[in-house]
């Protein structure tokens, strides 16, 4: 028994698998054509680099995949610089467009004009009835397992079935998927697909520091935790120094602040967090991860992990059937 097959727009990949578009600076050009050619969809996250860079990463990793396989970009809403780095990748034409963190009806008609696919990232079937109203050509589905900002408290497995019911476009499942025998429950659920972010952290070809993949590996599971960031959602991150400090210090000072966000609490910075954990400094930086990161054992190539988990999937469908 093999995974079902997914199909967004023109994109059928050979496998049903959505890499998570991971800022700043973790999913790349490596990990995103990585993805691509082991069969799914690999995302270059377009947050905290500038769109020079993000175009260069687009070429790159069309590259590495020799112009096969589906490359697209994650650009967030709440970032000032969302509209030009949406275009830039409309311009690179990109596989596809994702973007969370708000909606924008523009983004919908500048893909629908490019003939470029636009996904979002939504936590309710309010959410993604507006979305594909709009014209978003799937909907991924986060609970609050997921790593990062997150959208929601409750979990994905608990809101995937009435956000299945509420669309009639490819619903993507995402947030706490780490095993095939998370993928096989996603399916028989309704989803269409699944998107994985903290599994490929630890991957050979993930574009994070080898510090910030350790992290990943040496966590427990008293390890991630919800911190308040300035974006004004809560975020899940791996506990060190920073963390310990923004959860307990109300007098902490902007060392830089990167005026990045269309709305900002000003009590931090979070790019710069972000972009000083993945410089190798992990201690003093944030390290979102999701909720399961400590069953997470070893750094893999991309195609073992995705191996691994056809393997899990076949043995739970099966015993699912």
């Amino acid at each position: 028994m093999d995974f079902p097959k997914l199909k967004i727009g023109h994109m059928a990949p050979s496998v049903p698998i959505m890499q998570g578009g991971m800022g700043v600076g973790i999913s790349l050009s490596g990990l995103a054509s990585a993805v691509a050619n082991a069969g799914g969809i690999g995302i270059i996250s377009g947050t905290g680099i500038p769109v020079e860079e993000m175009v260069q990463h687009i070429r790159k990793a069309r590259e590495l995949t020799q112009g096969n396989g589906y490359i697209g970009v994650n650009v967030l809403f709440a970032m000032n610089d969302f509209a030009e780095k949406m275009k830039a990748a409309l311009d690179e034409k990109v596989d596809f467009i994702i973007s969370g963190a708000g909606i924008s009806r523009d983004m919908y008609s500048w893909g629908k004009q490019a003939g470029i696919p636009v996904i979002s990232i939504v936590s309710s079937a309010k959410l993604a009835k507006i979305s594909e109203r709009l014209g978003a050509a799937a909907v991924v589905v986060e609970g609050y397992e997921a790593g990062g900002h997150l959208g929601t408290d409750k979990p994905l497995f608990e809101i995937l079935p009435d956000i299945v019911e509420s669309v009639s476009i490819p619903v993507i499942a995402a947030g706490g998927i780490l095993t095939g025998a998370d993928i096989a429950k996603a399916f028989s659920l309704g989803a269409s697909g699944v998107q994985i972010g903290t599994r490929f952290v630890a991957s050979d070809e993930c574009d994070a520091p080898q510090s910030f993949k350790e992290k990943y590996v040496s966590a427990t599971e008293k390890d991630t935790l919800l911190v308040k960031t300035t974006v004004g959602l809560h975020g899940r991150a791996i506990a060190n120094h920073f963390t310990k400090l923004i959860t307990t210090s109300d007098k902490l000072r902007i060392k830089k602040c990167r005026d990045c966000l269309k709305n900002c609490s000003y009590r931090f910075c979070t790019l710069d967090s972000l972009l000083t954990s993945v410089s190798g400094d992990v201690e003093n930086g944030l390290v979102f991860a999701g909720a399961r990161v400590s069953e997470i054992k070893d750094i893999l190539p991309v195609r073992t992990i995705i191996e691994n988990l056809r393997m899990e999937y076949n043995a739970a469908a099966q015993n699912l059937a």
